[in-house]
């Protein structure tokens, strides 16, 4: 069994506005001296690990990331029967099991029921907040001690088990991602570009004199960009309490997700889903590395197909890497879209990163 499986994809998007900086434009990095368009990692696994795809596939083994969970437990007990201030003790002692709690606040009498930095919870600790709850409300008390020992270490939720999780007060919980994902950047330069618009009323019945009911502006730009995967195997089967069948299952889910979910940002103005292009899948126990270097020097400077020239470079930086550091990888698997080149299935692909 490979330790290691790398994923690296090419994947094309129209004009589009997938990852907003703060200012409500696509976000951007500098690489090789020139503009780029970047989605950042964090927004790529959201997208992933949330969509109906990935659901459906290990939708039993995911987890739950919220800040409030106390605020769930004190409506439960509260539901129940149990006192408010007896409801609020409680609360605070179950809840603070998963992190500090914020400070009170005389304007929000409940501020102090949620937990301050987002929790990643696993299905079996909810199970065991919902048994903990049950009991308070039919033996009216306060939790004791042992009760409290709600963190689990083993049946980790597959996205806890992938992409990890840290718990400050309670570090002998954290659980190290077997999965890193990189930031993903176009392989070209960029210009972002603004979309001037404006909305009329419907019921204005032709009065021009009223103008436009709404003026707005977006920012876009379009690119294909170069995304890379690398997956721990050995560490997501330790992650799962050495289940290799739903390791295996989770594994053939993030790949799906990731060659054909696109993220939700603008989707409704732009539409601006898309599969990807290209696939290289590799695995073996070799140190892993990105590709990225292939896009150091921008592609798109001669008149050839930009998706030619991408996968073109990829292949090139893997076969020098090959031949300068001995080969970096076991076995490889290619799935190409493009119209001229065809090669490759998904049926096959999630086969060969499944096993």
């Amino acid at each position: 069994m490979s330790r290691f499986i790398q994923l690296h994809l090419l994947t094309a998007y129209p004009p589009a506005n997938l990852n907003r900086d703060d200012q409500g434009s696509p976000k951007t990095a500098k690489m090789g001296g020139y503009d780029r368009l970047r989605v950042s990692s964090q927004c790529l696994k959201r997208t992933w690990r949330t969509s109906d795809l990935f659901q459906a596939a290990v939708g039993s083994h995911l987890g739950t990331r919220t800040k409030l969970l106390g605020l769930e437990i004190y409506n439960k007990l509260l539901e129940g029967g149990v006192k408010e201030k007896d409801a609020k003790e409680c609360t605070k002692a179950i809840a603070g099991v998963f992190g500090a709690l914020k400070k009170a606040d005389k304007n929000d009498p409940l501020a102090e029921l949620e937990i301050e930095q987002l929790v990643h919870v696993s299905p079996a600790e909810r199970a065991a907040l919902d048994t903990l709850t049950a009991k308070l409300i039919a033996e009216p008390r306060a939790p004791e001690k042992e009760e409290l020992n709600l963190l689990r270490v083993r049946e980790q939720a597959v996205d806890i088990a992938l992409f990890g999780r840290m718990l400050a007060s309670s570090p002998a919980y954290n659980i190290e991602a077997s999965c890193q994902v990189a930031h993903a950047i176009s392989v070209h330069p960029v210009v972002i570009e603004d979309d001037y618009f404006t909305a009329v009323d419907d019921l204005n019945n032709g009065q021009d004199d009223m103008g436009a009911a709404h003026i707005g502006e977006t920012r876009f730009a379009a690119g294909l960009f170069y995304a890379y995967i690398c997956i721990n195997r050995e560490l997501l089967i330790k992650n799962l309490d050495g289940n290799t069948e739903l390791a295996n299952q989770a594994i053939r889910a993030l790949t799906e997700a990731a060659v054909k979910v696109a993220p939700e940002g603008k989707q409704n103005s732009f539409a601006s889903r898309a599969y990807a292009s290209f696939v290289l899948a590799e695995k073996g126990d070799q140190q892993p590395r990105t590709l990225s270097v292939a896009y150091l020097k921008p592609i798109g400077r001669e008149a050839e197909d930009y998706a030619v020239q991408a996968i073109a470079a990829l292949k090139e930086q893997n076969s020098s890497f090959d031949e300068v550091y001995g080969a970096c990888a076991d076995t490889r698997y290619e799935l190409n879209a493009l119209p001229s080149q065809r090669q490759g299935k998904l049926a096959e692909l999630l086969d060969f990163v499944g096993q």
